[in-house]
Parts: C-alpha cells; sequence; structure tokens
C-alpha cells in the first residue's frame, strides 16, 4: 500500500520546489518474496530504516501510529475564565518588533472587562460565512468568474460638514463606492502610535491592506471602543496625506477635500470606516516605524468590538507588511494559541517564525492582497484522503488570520469528512446533529479524553500543515464537537485555511522569498 509521508528538512530556499522545508515521499510497503533469504528481507529493512532515519522520522511514526490518532483533553475545549502565566512564545522572543497576539474575546485581551459575553457560536459562525463570501467575490472578480453576487449594502457619503482635519471647510467628497470587503477577524495585538505614543488595541488581517483607527474629534459617527480615541492634535508627527501624494492613489477607494486624501473600507457584515488618510509613527512592541500611512477613522460603524482599528498585513501597497519592506524585508510571522485563554505572538523579519517552518511557495500571481499558496492534498489519520489534485488547482487556495473554520471544494469536503467519519464510528463516537455550517458533529457528554483521527494539509513542494488537536474540531457544547471544516459548496470557490487549523504554529509570510511556512509547537 502507498502512504504519502511529510517529511521536514532544514532547506529554506524556495527554488527549486524540492529544497522546500517538507519532503513528501511515498514508501512502497512489499512483502518479501517467500524464496527471498531473510538476509536479504533483513537488508531490505535496514535500507528502509536508514532512508527514514535520514529524513528525521522515528521508528514510532515510521510505523505510523503517531500519524494515526491525536489525543484531546475534552475540558481543553472550553477554556477557563483565567489567563494564565505563561512565558513568551516565538524563536524570537527578545526581537524589538514582537508583540503578544490575543482573543479578542478572551480572557487574556485587553478589552476583556469592557465586551461582556462573548458572542454566541451561531453569530461566529455567521460572521464567518460574510467574511468568506467576501473574500470569495473579490477572488472570483480577480479571476473573472464573477459567480457570488450576495454583496453588502455600499457606504453612504456623511453629512455635508468638515470631517474633522481639514484647513478647509469645504464639504467633503468621501468616496461612495466600498473598498476591500471583508468581515473583520478575532485576534488582536496592541500598538502605539503617534509621538509621544498612546497604546491602541487593533485586529489583525491578513486580508486587509489599509490599517486605521478611530479619530477624535470624530464628527459623523465612531462606535464604542475601551480606549480612548487617538487624537491628531496631541501628536508631534501627525500629518494628513495629500490628494497629490502618490500614496493617495494606493487605497482601493479614496476621495478629496480641501486637499486632503480620503479613505474607504467596507467590510462583508456591511460594516465601515471612512475618514483621512493620515501618516504618523506607528510602534510595534519596540520598533518604531516613521512616516506609517493609515487611516484616521471618522465614520466608522460595524461589528468592530471593543477594537480601535485594524492592522492590515495584505500584500498591497498600504499594507504594513509593504510599508516596513525595508526594515523587516516584507516577512513576518504570527502564532495563535490553542484556546482563547492562551497568547500567542505577532514578529517581524525573516526569521520570526524559527527555522524550522516548512515552506510552501507563495503564488503571488493569483491576485492581490491575499497570500495565496497549492495545496495538493489532505491526509487523515495517517492516510492520503483520494482527492484529485485538480480538485485543488481549479479552485485555489490562499492562508488568511481572519477566517475561522477552514473552507474547502465541495468534493473535497466531501471526501474528508467520510474520511474523519470512518475513523470516529471505528472508536465507537456517538454522532451529534449539524450545527450552522458544520455537518460533522459527535457527543462527548461523559467523556474526559478522545481520541480524534490526524488531520493534515498538503502544499505543494511537499509542505504539511499536520493540524493541531486544537484545531479539528470545534465545541458548541460537549454534546456538540464538530469537524472545524466545511464546504464551500462548489469545486470553483477558493478555499481557505482558517485560523482554527493554523493553531499553534508559526504562519509564515515572506513577501522577499515568496513563500508561506508553518513552524510546528511554536506556541
Amino acid at each position: 500500500m502507498d502512504r504519502l509521508i511529510c517529511v521536514p528538512s532544514t532547506h529554506r530556499d524556495p527554488e527549486p520546489p524540492h529544497y522546500l522545508t517538507a519532503t513528501c515521499a511515498v514508501v512502497h510497503a512489499m512483502a518479501a518474496p517467500a524464496a527471498a533469504s531473510s538476509r536479504h528481507g533483513f537488508l531490505r529493512l535496514l535500507a528502509a530504516a536508514a532512508v527514514l532515519a535520514a529524513f528525521g522520522l522515528g521508528a514510532a511514526r515510521a510505523a505510523g501510529s503517531s500519524d494515526d490518532r491525536a489525543p484531546l483533553s475534552v475540558a481543553s475545549l472550553f477554556p477557563g475564565p483565567a489567563c494564565p502565566t505563561t512565558a513568551e512564545h516565538g524563536p524570537s522572543a527578545a526581537a524589538s518588533a514582537r508583540m503578544r497576539i490575543v482573543h479578542q474575546h478572551g480572557p487574556c485581551s485587553p478589552l476583556a472587562d469592557a465586551h461582556g459575553k462573548r458572542p454566541a457560536h451561531d453569530e461566529i459562525l455567521a460572521a464567518d460565512q460574510n467574511r468568506v463570501e467576501s473574500i470569495q467575490r473579490r477572488v472570483s472578480a480577480t479571476a473573472g468568474r464573477g459567480k457570488l453576487t450576495k454583496r453588502a449594502a455600499p457606504v453612504q457619503p456623511g453629512p455635508k460638514k468638515s470631517p474633522g482635519h481639514s484647513a478647509s471647510s469645504s464639504t467633503p467628497s468621501l468616496p461612495a463606492t466600498s473598498g476591500r470587503a471583508l468581515s473583520t477577524g478575532n485576534y488582536v495585538v496592541t500598538v502605539g502610535l503617534g509621538t509621544p505614543a498612546s497604546k491602541y488595541t487593533v485586529v489583525f488581517d491578513t486580508g486587509s491592506d489599509t490599517t486605521w483607527v478611530q479619530c477624535r474629534p470624530c464628527v459623523v459617527k465612531c462606535y464604542r471602543q475601551k480606549e480612548p480615541l487617538f487624537d491628531p492634535a496631541k501628536s508631534s508627527t501627525y500629518a494628513n496625506v495629500s490628494c497629490s501624494d502618490p500614496a493617495c492613489s494606493d487605497l482601493d477607494s479614496n476621495g478629496c477635500t480641501g486637499g486632503h486624501c480620503l479613505y474607504a473600507v467596507q467590510y462583508g457584515d456591511g460594516s465601515y470606516t471612512v475618514g483621512f488618510f493620515a501618516q504618523d509613527t506607528l510602534t510595534i512592541a519596540h520598533d518604531a516605524i516613521k512616516g506609517f500611512r493609515f487611516g484616521c477613522g471618522e465614520k466608522n460603524s460595524g461589528l468592530f468590538g471593543k477594537t480601535a482599528g485594524l492592522m492590515g498585513l495584505g500584500r498591497g501597497k498600504t499594507s504594513l507588511t509593504v510599508q516596513a519592506y525595508d526594515k523587516y524585508g516584507g516577512a513576518f510571522a504570527y502564532c495563535l494559541p490553542a484556546s482563547s485563554s492562551g497568547t500567542g505572538y505577532l514578529d517581524f523579519g525573516p526569521g520570526s517564525a524559527g527555522n524550522n517552518a516548512r515552506l510552501t511557495p507563495m503564488l503571488t500571481d493569483k491576485g492581490p492582497t491575499f497570500y495565496y499558496v497549492g495545496m495538493t492534498g489532505i491526509r487523515v489519520g495517517g492516510q492520503q484522503v483520494p482527492i484529485a489534485e485538480s480538485v485543488f488547482s481549479t479552485a485555489g487556495t490562499l492562508v488568511d488570520s481572519g477566517t475561522v473554520i477552514t473552507r474547502l471544494p465541495a468534493t473535497a469536503y466531501t471526501a474528508l469528512s467520510k474520511a474523519f467519519a470512518t475513523g470516529m464510528s471505528a472508536s465507537g463516537y456517538k454522532t451529534a446533529p449539524a450545527y450552522s455550517i458544520l455537518d460533522t458533529c459527535y457527543d462527548f457528554t461523559g467523556l474526559s479524553d478522545v481520541a480524534l483521527p490526524t488531520v493534515s494539509l498538503v502544499f505543494q513542494g511537499g509542505a504539511c500543515l499536520d493540524v493541531d488537536v486544537s484545531g479539528i474540531v470545534y465545541a458548541i457544547s460537549q454534546a456538540q464537537v464538530c469537524l472545524a471544516f466545511a464546504s464551500n459548496g462548489d469545486d470553483e470557490s477558493v478555499a481557505i485555511v482558517g485560523n482554527t487549523q493554523q493553531k499553534t504554529y508559526g504562519v509564515l509570510y515572506d513577501l522577499g522569498k515568496k513563500t508561506v511556512g508553518f513552524a510546528p509547537g511554536s506556541c
């Protein structure tokens, strides 16, 4: 029987593909002919062991036992209300650009005492679906498919009054068209803005380019946030971007008033932000980025929680990734904690994910903003799921920090779900009703520990994301724990690797080397 084994290596050169950090080898296990001598059989076993050892596989992994099942404490699916005291994470814990990541609704969040009850699961999954549809609309438009038509209401211009920091009192010409449309993510970091710097908690998002915060005097509308609004008048380094500045044309949607550049971004759930495009000093951990361009929002509404705004980490010109390219080489990595009560990190620079990252090419010709990769297969319980590679190449795949549940082409999801259900059935686990977009669910009532079939995503060059056990399932309750993957409903819409499956991995994005990487056990 053929068995796909993904083997980490130490190569970090992204070209050619076989130099990537993981190598997939198909090992043919063949019984020795009856006539073969025991010596010859022994030598064959020795040779096979030597090959496996050369690739760093232990005997247990070669035998397949550690590939098949992942032990899970059922209690770990329901994190406690306290933020544990833990050591700082990451391979570059002393680096000047490393920041702590927390779930915005978890006990470690700076916003924890302000938001009250966390969103219900149906709200989380509905918002996630909004984001996915937004991403797929954008990808379809880029690819010329034009398939999805569901859209949020457009942003309307503000009232005819000066929105704030303009030297002119003329009527603002706010853009009526929407910018990049997404629903915002659920992990946050704290940054400094202005001189002297004030701290703000923002969502970080690889699916967005423009960073923005709410600003005083907010003459149109601002949602409630925990921290005070950013006040440009208190920063000695703040300045509006001129309409004639080439940076103004880098925006997806822009306007002009009194010679000052305006920006607008609308998200898939109808949330939006509109205001002045400005520049100031951004502080990330101990690093200062002078002249950083961002949105100073004065008309903001929507489901942003109590955050101050958003940090855009996409591939566009207005993103932090591109603006700080000279400083960090276009590279950053983050690690999302196993539970919402834990902490992870966001770090910048080529070594931010450590040297054990399994690399795959970043497919930059697929479209703007997003981080596209080539998925080639899925393993369940250590066995390759029978899915034609063309299923993944037709749809395409991207990695996203803000999508919660990984989406797959219908054909791929059906095969994954069937393989997972077969493994769960073999262990005698009781099934449970579907919930929202999740249709492969189980009842763990009365169980303290379970063993799940392992799930691995395989990418071009052999890079494997062996999903941490915390990312295999999504728990609604102990009586309803579901496989944390969902179908796109067709084989044409882009697949999205969501943040649930990224947990505990250092996920590396390197624009300079055009690679995306997955470093296991990073937080």
